[in-house]
């Protein structure tokens, strides 16, 4: 294990040499090495000198990075997390507030797989404090008290500079705050991402104003408005169009619930789910049956291993579906693809390979988007290549060596919004309180959905894995396409 430590560095001359050696002295049980980036926030004390100094001394462990201008803590945090490469991060200031010390203490849930991210907390018991401002620490602790109303975290000190994290997951999740406003941000992030969080306890050697602190009661304020801001505005992600409606569809559990229900009955004691995504089905599925969940995204991976590794019932694999399957230690008896074909634009290179990974009279539970009609703007951009007709989707799936068993549409509530979202509006998303919205409806929609004249959202297709596939008893190898032309 890597660690990575984050330092943002701003007129530190006094305590930069003290504290990077603190650092690199420092030795946790589980970490194998370390780097340091150093992002120099546009010091003009000298400390810049320093870090060149530094990096010629360690230039294997020393990063650094200079800011062309005064940007702000925040903005050194953003810089340290895109250039760091390890497996785990904490964040340092180049003061002698925080010791090095407590690393062992901070690191230690993470890296015995327990948490995603860790607070040091500077009011939780511990052996020694420096006793300074009363109204400051009050200020902490009413920031803290807000933040915990609108995040539904119980931290104690959300103001702290030690919050380690799996670099992986930090990675994703965008900091927009320039300056000491990144606190707040990254912990309603974090919350809204349903991260494993840890808090423990840390010394803290707090200093003076004249002894060079620099928070101040506009940074008060300004953590006030953030946590404001955060609480309402979903931006936890770093995403694209595409990940950004997943995370719109992630507040409405109970439609996934209602389509797992439909399907349960065909799963059987072992599923594998092709495309897991953020894992909205897995806490469903992994209820009552093993499972092995799988997905290629390079963001959707590492939120897939914190979230459900730890799970004695849940596997995580790394498949591209386009792919030939690996080699699983255990073989799935079902295969659940929801929302995923329509992606994949040789379908059947896809449900071959699907084919492959299941024992013969396994069975394949298949989610798609109902109505080629209904193509629009949305479809667009989760890059959708297609909708599915009944016919056709009848023909692809018999053609790749499944016999279909039973079929149905559903959500044909969702058609309207559908229609009107992407037809209509052209919308590039679903929209956060729309989604709140139908999340809210879901029951009613159950009910209804059955007395509704038209096609559903979705279709729902059963199938078992038999014979030889229909494709497969005439193959034209690519060879023998081209010698003909």
């Amino acid at each position: 294990m890597k660690l990575s430590v984050l330092m943002p560095v701003y007129n530190e001359q006094r305590t930069l040499r003290v504290i990077v050696q603190k650092v690199l002295d420092q030795q946790v049980d589980g970490i194998d090495a370390k780097e340091i980036v150093i992002v120099d926030d546009f010091s003009n004390d000298g400390s810049k000198q320093i870090i060149r100094e530094l990096h010629d001394q360690y230039p294997e462990i020393i990063k650094p990075i200079y800011q062309e201008h005064n940007q702000g803590k925040g903005s050194a945090i953003a810089r340290a997390i895109k250039m760091a490469s390890g497996d785990v991060a904490i964040i340092q200031d180049a003061d002698l507030e925080y010791d090095p010390s407590d690393y062992c203490a901070v690191l230690a849930p993470i890296l015995d797989g327990d948490a995603d991210v860790v607070y040091g907390s500077r009011f939780m018991v511990s052996n020694r404090r420096r006793v300074l401002y009363f109204r400051h620490a009050i200020g902490n602790r009413l920031l803290t008290l807000l933040n915990n109303l609108c995040t539904d975290l119980f931290l104690t000190d959300m103001e702290t500079c030690y919050k380690a994290f799996d670099l992986r997951i930090l990675k994703t999740i965008p900091l927009r705050s320039k300056r000491f406003g990144m606190e707040p941000e990254i912990t309603a992030k974090i919350a809204k991402r349903n991260l494993r969080v840890y808090e423990v306890p840390i010394s803290y050697r707090g200093r003076t104003y004249r002894e060079g602190k620099k928070i101040g009661w506009k940074d008060g304020l300004q953590a006030l408005w953030i946590i404001l801001k955060y609480w309402v505005i979903d931006d936890c992600i770093d995403e694209h169009a595409g990940h950004k409606i997943l995370s719109e569809m992630q507040k409405t559990p109970r439609f996934y619930t209602w389509t797992l229900d439909l399907v349960r009955k065909f799963v059987g004691a072992r599923v594998l789910e092709v495309g897991s995504g953020i894992g909205s089905n897995i806490s469903y599925l992994s209820a009552f049956t093993e499972v092995i969940a799988t997905d290629c995204d390079s963001q959707y991976m590492p939120l897939l291993r914190t979230n459900f590794d730890h799970l004695p019932n849940v596997t995580v694999e790394n498949w591209d579906v386009t792919e030939a399957p690996p080699q699983f230690e255990k073989q799935p008896d079902t295969i659940l693809c929801s929302n995923v074909l329509e992606h994949i634009e040789n379908e059947d290179a896809a449900l071959g390979h699907i084919r492959q990974a299941l024992p013969e009279n396994g069975v394949l539970i298949l989610i798609v988007p109902q109505g080629p009609h209904l193509y629009s703007r949305l479809d667009q951009v989760l890059e959708h290549y297609r909708r599915y007709s009944h016919s056709a989707l009848e023909k692809t799936v018999k053609r790749c060596g499944f016999q279909i068993e039973h079929q149905q549409t559903f959500n044909k509530v969702g058609v309207l919004g559908w229609f009107v979202q992407g037809k209509l509006r052209r919308a590039t998303s679903l929209g956060k309180n729309n989604m709140l919205l139908y999340n809210f409806l879901t029951p009613l929609f159950r009910i209804i959905d059955r007395f509704l004249p038209w096609k559903g959202l979705s279709w729902i297709v059963i199938a078992r894995k038999v014979g030889v596939p229909a494709m497969s008893k005439t193959p034209t190898p690519p060879l023998q396409k081209r010698l003909a032309a």
